[in-house]
């Protein structure tokens, strides 16, 4: 059956959309090529110049002034025209597969392309393939913008050119392809790998030919130069323990390295890379003449030409010269950096082991092994990409006596470095930047996973092809769809529309003309496997609003953009049935109005008869404040297969909790409207109480922890503050002291809030919860209140002004009579310092509105709130600002 298999895929390869994406591929392969030939030609040209200068004139004036003045141009021209093309280019590229908008077109392309020569040229110690890659992948996304195509395919083109210039910056059309699959979309489908082979193959062969070689395999550097022993295998457990433990301190080097030049040294970027470049010459131009060519030394380290102390004067060196380059900016990449690294790293183990085996008259390997094998163990220990690591070196060699030494090395190595610095350096890269890429954003998952099949309504109206013409208009009179699937025999012939009639009327053609003859033959449509995200492109795409469902021409199904929306909000609500089947909508069992005479509305779902009060309470204080009035729901869950309006439920219980707070609302003279509604769906009890009732604020109650798989606060409170369009207020109650017993003239417990925190960080929220604190600072006995900004260790002086801004705020407000002060603190995170400054002062109230996103929202990603919310006993209170309608 094995045949048959085949022959389906390759039928699967013959289909238009499959043969303009084969088109494509080989289209990308090509520009890649070229550009990656252009980068090596570039660099390698004035790279040659530079150092035949460098011999004609002092060496200590030429290595630094081109580094200086190369390194002043491209970093101009980086920052004027494209500042994306700034450092490696592979974060980059691994940001836009994850769809954040970065941009990755033919404008990119050119600067880091002239800004990588420039750069690469002048002596910085960086490699061309991180830049290769950018600049394909760039290439890519230009095409995929000339030749439209879903989105889908868009991202795997993408990254079909990523490993096309890998391959023709390494000649390693293999190592291409696994780059892709393993780093950058970790996706092993069968439309990737073809993709990426094609392009990596195709970029590999014809960066070969314009690169000067032949397609003969070129053996020489290493042929019969390498071995293998038993008594090797420690060594390689030790070379890669070295390079795990070097390859994660060079990471944090790159990490730090940055941290320096954009924190310490405020120039621009043109200052920093022209400081870089002055810095690297002088460096280079007291060394030996072979560190003048950075692929020169590499080559001497593993052809065995170097001695000890060469190898780790180049170690030494180049893991510096690294830092200083690339910590400035500089469009340069890490891959060429790493394998000299490695290479030296490997040659000093290998000669290490020499002078300890020879004594003793046993065998032992080589040290240019070790140098290849180093070389793959200290690649993988940065990118932690070990499979790509083992080929890139074996495909560069051909030598298989190298393929258990560097399975070896680069395990352990890989291994080592992701025990002590977990995680890539790219995407750490990218958080350095603010840059955080999700595994799966819930609409990404459901778009790329769920089919045309899973969501489209199999139930569909249809005309006959032989219906007249009065009879189709007949039928859309009766129906609200403004266009209708027509069949003959079953069979999806066409489609027609109310447009298809008013064309018909204005030529005033006979009425008894059948519907086959105005149709539009021929419509687009979309198979049971399209995903969803293909659906939407040719919605998109064509301007239209449902596209059939066909198997064959036999129509099963059709689907909408209605369709698709639910599905997203089933998933966000954490509704796991059949997609696109909504609950049915809650009942109100029981309600009481009040006079509407507040400016707003403020609403309290109350559940927990415990924390009731207390919510009730702070409900209270806000709306005094504010002029609103409150909206108090409780909501009754029942199991899904009864009906919400036909279902007997029992509701004293409820009605004493909201008679808690029709008191408190009497005694504060606050107008109070309750209900208690019947649902299959809390969230969307509390969705529909919010859009019916027009609330500006909703106040809800959190216990702390979940233990629903997958949510940061639980299925509930997550879907609301995904949703709902009102301010957002969580409340997570801890223990603060509180007057222990409850008397007629004050049926709630009061508690006593006196010492209140607010985390300042300038975002969005911060006003937020500087406006709520008047408001809940008088459920307290003299409060005190302490504004604090997060600052991390390695800043000498902390900014302020947004502390002070809000304390003005604060002063001019007259309610406010309280002790306000503002200090920092410094902390490795924001979550660590927040929860040690709670847990050593005794803060009775930490009120979290400052994010430099809607706070709530990195919430949902799990982030700082959650985690302070999860780390302290005090009570903690979350702001998310309303969102626009």
């Amino acid at each position: 059956m094995w045949h048959l298999s085949i022959l389906q895929h390759f039928r699967q390869l013959l289909r238009p959309q499959r043969r303009l994406a084969i088109f494509e591929a080989c289209l990308i392969g090509l520009v890649s090529a070229l550009g990656a030939v252009l980068l090596k030609s570039g660099v390698g040209w004035l790279g040659a110049w530079r150092v035949q200068t460098s011999l004609l004139l002092p060496a200590w004036f030429v290595l630094p002034g081109i580094g200086l003045t190369c390194g002043l141009l491209a970093g101009w021209l980086v920052e004027r025209v494209a500042p994306e093309t700034s450092g490696s280019g592979i974060p980059q590229v691994k940001a836009v597969l994850a769809n954040v908008p970065i941009a990755l077109d033919l404008r990119v392309a050119l600067v880091k392309l002239v800004g990588g020569i420039l750069a690469l040229g002048s002596g910085l110690a960086l490699g061309r393939e991180g830049p290769t890659v950018q600049l394909s992948a760039a290439l890519a996304s230009q095409l995929s913008r000339w030749f439209p195509t879903s989105p889908d395919h868009r991202r795997q083109l993408i990254a079909a050119g990523a490993g096309a210039g890998l391959a023709a910056a390494f000649n390693t059309p293999i190592a291409g392809v696994l780059f892709v699959v393993e780093e950058l979309l970790q996706d092993f489908s069968g439309f990737t790998l073809g993709t990426a082979i094609l392009a990596s193959f195709i970029g590999a062969v014809v960066s070969r030919v314009l690169g000067g070689r032949s397609l003969d395999l070129n053996l020489a550097l290493t042929a019969s130069k390498t071995n293998f022993f038993v008594q090797d295998i420690p060594f390689y457990l030790v070379l890669g323990i070295l390079a795990g433990l070097l390859g994660a301190l060079f990471n944090r080097g790159i990490i730090g390295s940055l941290t320096v030049y954009r924190r310490s040294l405020r120039f621009g970027l043109p200052a920093r890379v022209g400081l870089a470049g002055l810095v690297s010459g002088m460096i280079v131009a007291m060394l030996p003449l072979a560190f003048r060519d950075n692929t020169g030394l590499r080559e001497i380290l593993i052809t065995g030409e170097a001695s000890w102390s060469i190898a780790a004067i180049a170690f030494i060196s180049q893991f510096i010269l690294t830092l200083v380059a690339y910590g400035s900016g500089v469009p340069g990449g890490l891959f060429a950096p790493a394998l000299t690294l490695g290479a030296a790293l490997g040659y000093l183990v290998g000669i290490g082991e020499h002078s300890l085996l020879l004594p003793l008259g046993i065998q032992s390997g080589l040290p240019i092994t070790f140098a290849l094998a180093g070389m793959g163990a200290f690649f993988t220990a940065v990118a932690r990409v070990p499979i790509t690591g083992i080929i890139i070196v074996f495909e560069m060699t051909t030598d298989f006596n190298l393929v258990l030494p560097l399975m070896i090395g680069s395990v352990t190595s890989y291994l080592v470095a992701e025990k002590l610095v977990p995680g890539s350096l790219y995407d750490k890269l990218l958080e350095w930047n603010g840059i955080t890429l999700q595994k799966e954003s819930p609409t990404e998952g459901i778009i790329t996973k769920l089919t045309a099949k899973d969501v489209m309504q199999q139930q569909v109206e249809t005309l006959d092809a032989e219906m007249p013409l009065d009879e189709a208009m007949q039928a859309f009179a009766r129906s609200h769809h403004r266009g209708f699937p027509v069949v003959e025999d079953s069979k999806l012939v066409g489609i027609v529309t109310q447009s298809d009639l008013l064309k018909i009327r204005d030529r005033n053609l006979a009425n008894d003309i059948c519907l086959k003859e105005i149709m539009t033959p021929v419509p687009m449509t979309v198979t049971p496997i399209h995903t969803l995200g293909n659906v939407l492109y040719l919605l998109d795409r064509y301007q239209i609003s449902r596209l059939p469902v066909v198997d064959g021409r036999k129509l099963i199904g059709i689907i909408t953009r209605g369709d698709i929306i639910r599905a997203e909000a089933d998933h966000l609500n954490g509704n796991n049935g059949t997609p696109g089947v909504r609950p049915q909508p809650s009942y109100v069992v029981y309600q009481t109005r009040s006079p509407s005479t507040g400016s707003g509305r403020l609403l309290v779902p109350v559940a927990n008869p415990e924390t009731a009060g207390i919510l009730l309470l702070m409900a209270a204080a806000i709306a005094r404040d504010r002029h609103y009035e409150i909206d108090c729901v409780q909501v009754m869950l029942i199991p899904r297969h009864s009906s919400p309006s036909e279902t007997e439920v029992r509701t004293a219980k409820s009605r004493r909790l909201l008679r808690q707070a029709e008191v408190l609302a009497k005694k504060w003279k606050i107008p109070l409207h309750t209900q208690i509604r019947v649902t299959h769906d809390v969230a969307q009890a509390i969705l529909e109480t919010i859009k019916e009732q027009h609330i500006d604020l909703i106040l809800m109650g959190w216990k702390g922890n979940t233990s629903t798989p997958g949510r940061i606060f639980g299925s509930v409170v997550d879907t609301v503050i995904r949703q709902a369009t009102c301010e957002v207020v969580l409340v997570k109650l801890g223990k603060p002291p509180q007057s222990p017993v409850p008397t007629p003239q004050s049926p709630i417990p009061t508690p006593q809030f006196n010492r209140w925190l607010v985390p300042m960080a300038g975002g969005p929220n911060s006003p937020l919860a500087i406006k709520l604190l008047p408001a809940l600072i008088t459920l307290g006995n003299n409060p005190q209140i302490r504004l604090t900004q997060v600052f991390n260790p390695s800043e000498l002086k902390p900014d302020m002004s947004i502390s002070e801004q809000a304390i003005r705020h604060l002063m001019r407000r007259r309610k406010i009579s309280s002790t306000v002060v503002a200090l920092p603190v410094q902390a490795d995170s924001v979550a660590e310092g927040v929860i040690n400054l709670v847990k050593t002062e005794g803060y009775d109230v930490v009120v979290l509105g400052a994010s430099r996103e809607g706070l709530l929202q990195q919430a949902i990603q799990g982030n700082i709130p959650e985690a302070i919310a999860s780390g302290v006993e005090s009570t903690v209170i979350l702001v998310r600002g309303a969102i626009n309608k």
